[in-house]
């Protein structure tokens, strides 16, 4: 039993379990009853996804180290609400008792909020799946 973190869009993992989504905006171009079945997501929980305004400010930012240390830190942030907090914890609670993942979509999970997630979710005591 464990969480997986996985890139959304590409083949599920043997007993990967349900999917989620934590993305700001569901994958474009593709129907909303597809989106599990083109292993995007089977549930979208968008509070764990970067805000559209942290968003915003990376896609205009030169790419680099600097702009990856103050993602990662306003990522961080904002995973710290109430919200965030109380959804990290159901999560880590639910890798003890079953399989599922979590994901984005970016190709590059190093430079990846999904990244940061999988980190916070290990802080939370969630038990990670070694891929």
């Amino acid at each position: 039993m464990a969480a997986h973190v996985v890139r959304l869009g590409s083949p599920r993992l043997p007993g990967e379990g349900l999917r989620l989504g934590t993305v700001r905006r569901p994958p474009r171009s593709v129907r909303k009853e597809d989106f599990a079945r083109r292993d995007f997501y089977d549930v979208w929980l968008p509070e764990l996804a970067p805000s559209a305004q942290l968003l915003s400010w990376v896609q205009h930012q030169p790419p680099g180290a600097q702009r990856w240390s103050r993602f990662e830190r306003e990522y961080r942030r904002e995973m710290s609400d109430p919200v965030p907090q109380r959804l990290i914890g159901l999560l880590a609670a639910m890798s003890t008792q079953g399989n599922f993942a979590v994901g984005c979509y970016c190709m590059d999970e190093a430079q990846c909020h999904r990244s940061v997630l999988r980190g916070l979710l290990a802080k939370a005591g969630a038990v990670l799946a070694d891929e």
